[in-house]
């Protein structure tokens, strides 16, 4: 049975945006994202970072789950850097700016920041590599990388 939607159409997931080659996605810390003491639990940095990373590539039209689905392959985090410079809190308003820095055949390198307005709360390097279903690194589909360099060639510029 179809019944009329309840949900005003408005009403949709938060999207980032590019500006000058940098990818910004804004997020708020919750209590969930807390430990006992209101502090953003360390992992849950990477769970932002992760959906500013994903929501980027959504924006650079890279429909990951049709490249797993056909068996194209997916990308993978091979190498992380990270750096803690001030705890995030309950109800912090943060936004994660992701900068392609890097682009390889079969890999790229994102930094990304978390910032609490002006102020730096953590950063990061991120090498994720295009991998076959089976694990094999694997070239990128050209599609990707030319959406990649055309955000990239903005940010190397500044």
């Amino acid at each position: 049975m179809n019944l009329p939607s309840l949900i005003p159409e408005d009403i949709k997931p938060h999207d980032g945006r590019f500006v000058d080659g940098r990818h910004f996605f804004a997020c708020r810390v919750y209590f969930e994202d807390t430990d006992f003491s209101g502090i953003v639990y360390h992992a849950n940095y990477l769970r932002y970072m992760e959906r500013a990373r994903s929501d980027m590539l959504r924006q650079l039209d890279m429909d990951q789950h049709a490249a797993y689905e056909s068996g194209e392959g997916v990308y993978a985090v091979v190498d992380l850097s990270m750096k803690y410079l001030s705890p995030a809190k309950l109800d912090d308003d943060l936004v994660v700016i992701s900068t392609v820095k890097a682009l390889r055949a079969a890999s790229v390198i994102i930094e990304q920041k978390i910032m609490r307005g002006s102020d730096a709360i953590t950063s990061a390097s991120v090498h994720a590599a295009f991998l076959t279903p089976a694990g094999r690194p694997k070239r990128q589909p050209k599609a990707w990388t030319k959406a990649f360099a055309s955000v990239m060639d903005q940010t190397d510029t500044k």
